[in-house]
């Protein structure tokens, strides 16, 4: 499934935003990417805008994931949750990776540019495109339940 994938950083994560962008858009299982800022180095967006605006679009359906960066990958992770539908995690080693998808069929995925390197980064990047959650799995029932809570 070539994936619709929203990016999105504030200032402490524009570098790796940028790169991983790249990575993103060169890669076969991406069939599109969006931008939604910050735009420059020196923006002073804050994070919660822009994880915002990007979980808005997973839930709309206008993309299926979303790849946010800040300095920790906390704040994007918690902005991003407060939309309605959006399971947003923060995860910087492979299994974390693994199961944001595979367990709790998480649409988001955010990372810290102050916590991981670069190359790590991509490698992670590279997992997460090749992840899809499996609805029939035993995970099915327990993601239901976490959004049966939304509202609460």
């Amino acid at each position: 499934m070539p994936w619709k994938i929203a990016v999105g950083a504030d200032n402490a994560g524009y570098g790796y935003k940028e790169a991983l962008k790249q990575l993103l858009e060169g890669d076969a299982r991406v069939a599109s990417v969006i931008d939604v800022g910050v735009g420059a180095p020196d923006d002073g967006t804050n994070y919660p805008s822009v994880a915002v605006a990007a979980a808005r679009k997973v839930a709309a359906g206008d993309v299926d994931r979303a790849l946010l960066i800040c300095g920790t990958g906390l704040g994007v992770a918690i902005s991003a949750s407060k939309v309605k539908g959006v399971r947003a995690v923060t995860a910087h080693d492979l299994y974390s990776v693994q199961r944001s998808v595979l367990s709790n069929n998480a649409q988001v995925l955010c990372m810290g540019e102050r916590v991981i390197g670069l190359e790590s980064a991509k490698a992670l990047i590279d997992v997460w495109l090749g992840l899809q959650f499996d609805p029939t799995s035993a995970s099915a029932a327990k993601v239901d339940e976490i959004c049966s809570y939304e509202g609460d």
